[in-house]
């Protein structure tokens, strides 16, 4: 996987140091590398957010990774501006002379204009493409005109969580009893990531907790109180996601898939209250009869408690798998962060206003859902561009995972199966992949010959096949690949 530090290398290395880290990653993970790992602890150490300890102790801030200072450098490029000169923010730096060679641009819009013209990609299209460093505009047509986004709608929501939470937050899942302990209830903090291994790791301390008390039997209620408004999501029941509840196990899935779509339940808040009773009964404490819904009732202490895996690592995940469940789930952290209730129009409130506060081109943009399976989102392509340039900005170092969670070519996640017919840019493009009915868009990164990363994003409206228009939207990400490395691309 394309990991940031290849970024400062000549335009040389820059290809074979992109494509043996795409190997790498292949077999490593998306979420789990060293390097992902070391910028996480920069950020942590440079911010202070989050914090991995849950005790109320003040968290403690890890020292800066070896790597990191040369990992921010490399987000520079080769160009001779400083980065950090502008906000990024889609626009050229007022008052600052271009760093870039004037026949770029020229270049660029003789190169993508007649692939962007493809039939594949319908009537109404869009496109970005910005220097990374500095938010200077490279290309554009209509980029500002806000278009639905599909999924590449996501990149926001991670960005807004990050800004509001920090990139160490972990989300808790707890259990509390009244005074006596006979009575025990299973909270639902909002991890759409639980599974039965973090409900069994409760269940030890929970037993653990109950026999210190001389408890052998408790009545189990479960609580899902911390969301408000409609449970389902305005598609309906849908096998992309689940009912968006605060409890949940394996996202509600009743197959034995890990990701993408797949059966769901229709309480998957019971369901994950069934297995943690049947988890209780296998370490010895009966329940009396199936748990019931309730919240937790006042007066009742905390018994037991398990986390998530830190919000960088559940950011990486939402995006390099496109995961619905985890997206909306952040949204409404989001939400509970600025005080919005943790509802669909609360979550969508909270996430707009961190985008202003990273001073964001949000004109126009709507966001009904934090996935992106909402029709009515609306957000522009030079939104995209931005966010991702505000990404690789080290002023701000706790959004970098919102860049290491991008799918790589042909290597990981939704563009696991992409590309085929524009096998120069495998392991080279890394981009958010959006796609509903008639709905195709793309939003990555990619490092050009002279080692700049450049941040792009194509949007198409009323496509009619969303292979041939998947095929499209390649063909425009790949024209951006060093053309010295790149085969010529297929006529669109």
């Amino acid at each position: 996987m394309v990991e940031p530090k290849a970024w400062q290398f000549a335009a040389g290395s820059v290809v074979v140091g992109l494509t043996l880290a795409a190997v790498v990653v292949a077999a490593t993970g998306p979420w789990d590398s060293g390097q992902r790992k070391a910028e996480r602890q920069w950020a942590a150490a440079q911010s202070r957010t989050g914090g991995a300890d849950h005790d109320g102790s003040a968290p403690r801030a890890p020292a800066p990774a070896p790597s990191a200072a040369a990992v921010l450098a490399g987000l520079s490029g080769s160009g001779t501006g400083a980065v950090g000169q502008g906000k990024a923010s889609g626009k050229d730096v007022p008052g600052q002379p271009s760093r870039l060679p004037p026949e770029l641009a020229s270049r660029l819009a003789k190169t993508l204009g007649p692939l962007l013209d493809a039939d594949a990609l319908g009537p109404v299209r869009t496109a970005s493409v910005v220097d990374a460093a500095t938010g200077e505009r490279l290309y554009g047509k209509g980029e500002g005109n806000p278009m639905t986004p599909a999924s590449t709608v996501k990149i926001a929501t991670m960005a807004a969580a990050l800004t509001a939470l920090g990139p160490d937050h972990r989300i808790a899942t707890t259990v509390r009893a009244t005074p006596d302990g006979r009575r025990i209830t299973l909270v639902g903090g909002g991890d759409a990531t639980l599974d039965r291994t973090g409900l069994a790791r409760l269940a030890d301390d929970t037993v653990r907790a109950l026999r210190d008390r001389g408890v052998t039997e408790v009545e189990l209620r479960y609580d899902t109180s911390l969301y408000s408004g409609p449970r389902e999501h305005p598609i309906g029941p849908n096998d992309n996601i689940a009912p968006v509840v605060a409890l949940m196990s394996r996202q509600g899935r009743l197959d034995k898939s890990a990701a993408g779509p797949a059966p769901r339940s229709g309480n998957p808040a019971g369901d994950a209250a069934r297995v943690f009773a049947a988890l209780l009964r296998e370490r010895g404490v009966r329940t009396a009869d199936a748990p019931e819904r309730s919240r937790a009732p006042k007066g009742s202490q905390l018994l037991a408690r398990t986390y998530s895996s830190p919000l960088s690592a559940l950011v990486e995940r939402a995006l390099t798998e496109s995961d619905n469940d985890i997206a909306e789930s952040l949204a409404r952290q989001t939400a509970l962060a600025a005080g919005e209730p943790a509802s669909f129009d609360g979550a969508g409130r909270a996430v707009l206003a961190q985008l202003r506060k990273l001073e964001l081109p949000v004109t126009g943009a709507v966001l009904d859902d934090g996935s992106g399976l909402n029709r009515t989102d609306r957000v522009s392509a030079s939104l995209l561009t931005a966010l991702l340039a505000r990404a690789a900005s080290p002023d701000h170092p706790e959004l970098r995972p919102v860049l290491t969670g991008l799918p790589v070519a042909r290597f990981t996640g939704t563009l696991r199966t992409r590309y085929a017919d524009a096998g120069a840019a495998a392991g080279l493009v890394r981009a958010k992949t959006g796609t509903l009915s008639g709905v195709n868009t793309l939003a990555g990164t990619v490092v050009d010959a002279e080692g700049r990363l450049l941040a792009f994003a194509f949007m198409a409206g009323s496509t009619e096949a969303p292979d041939t228009a998947q095929a499209a939207l390649d063909r425009l990400s790949a024209a951006l690949v060093p053309a010295k490395n790149a085969a010529a691309s297929p006529a669109p």
